[in-house]
């Protein structure tokens, strides 16, 4: 099967109903995309595919044909992932970091969206779990992002 993650064609060499964040993490060492719950309720594992967040520990390689996909290694050569790294760097977001690169997606995609969401908009979006409980920060950052939500 061939997958295109981060703008580069890859060969996988396994079967299609493997989750996407086991090929990510063991076939090609992108192992920014952690693993959080394996239930699609944490955001830890998610990816943009098409410029959507996707939870890849439950999308299989198999619904990915002609899909582009980008992860965490690669959110900074778009405009967008760049801007959102940098706001989570002046915000002082991560404590642990271990969900942030599912919050940098998350982020990311909302406003790929719609770049200047509500407060509403965020909330609804910004749903990833912290067990730091960085919210209030991440709030900040994306209000920041978004000129000031209202």
């Amino acid at each position: 099967m061939k997958l295109t993650i981060n703008g580069q064609p890859h060969d996988i060499d396994a079967p299609g109903d493997t989750p996407l964040l086991w090929v990510l993490r063991d076939n090609l060492g992108m192992t920014g995309t952690k693993f959080g719950c394996g239930l699609a309720q944490c955001g830890a594992c998610s990816v943009l595919v098409d410029g959507s967040v996707t939870r890849s520990c439950v999308t299989t390689i198999d619904m990915l044909d002609g899909s582009e996909i980008t992860t965490i290694e690669a959110i900074e050569t778009d405009p967008v992932g760049a801007k959102v790294v940098q706001k989570w760097v002046e915000h002082q977001v991560p404590q642990c970091g271990y969900c942030q690169s599912g919050q940098v997606m998350a982020a990311t995609s909302l406003l790929k969206e719609n770049p200047n969401p509500t407060e509403d908009d965020i909330r609804d979006a910004m749903i990833n779990l912290c067990r730091c409980g960085t919210y209030n920060d991440i709030k900040a950052a994306m209000t920041d992002l978004a000129g000031g939500a209202k």
